[in-house]
């Protein structure tokens, strides 16, 4: 089972793991450098081929195996490197934090018990409903088109229909 922190210990010995084997590429390829360019100075100052060979053998071919393989060196080590930082990143993000506090419902956009509708719309709001206040072209709605279901609740105010009460009969 993972920990709910990760243990900051881990991450630098990780990290300190990586960094021994830069120091050795940085170091193959400058003792490589070294031995290429003494190679090739000892070559230049011979005239015949034979008289090259011990240079080309005892240094300038070492010299480019350390070159090579500081290369290998420092590209194990980069990729190692950002290895350990990716796993770095991934602990931070995976980390068992404090849980969030309940949030409550928000207040009601409208409050309004006045229902109105744009003519020609397809929603019915509150009278305070954002998207009709302040409309002069809003009217109030009328319960029978309420009733058959013409129009649509706004799902902004969320307005609730009032019971339509048959008219007393004289």
């Amino acid at each position: 089972m993972r920990a709910a922190q990760p243990d900051q210990t881990d991450r630098s010995a990780r990290l300190r793991a990586v960094r021994p084997v830069l120091w050795v590429a940085f170091a193959a390829l400058a003792a490589g450098a070294v031995l290429c360019v003494i190679g090739w100075y000892g070559m230049s100052g011979e005239r015949f081929a034979e008289r090259q060979l011990p240079y080309l053998a005892s240094c300038t071919v070492p010299g480019a195996a350390l070159i090579i393989a500081g290369t290998v060196l420092f590209a194990h080590g980069r990729s190692a490197l950002s290895t350990a930082r990716v796993e770095e990143l991934y602990e931070l993000l995976v980390t068992v934090g404090p849980a969030p506090a309940p949030t409550e419902r928000p207040d009601p956009v409208a409050t309004s018990g006045d229902l109105l509708m744009i003519p020609g719309g397809t929603l019915w709001h509150r009278a305070d409903c954002p998207l009709v206040a302040g409309k002069p072209e809003a009217v109030p709605a009328d319960a029978h088109i309420l009733a058959t279901g013409d129009l649509s609740p706004c799902p902004i105010c969320e307005p609730q229909p009032t019971p339509i009460t048959p008219s007393p009969e004289r």
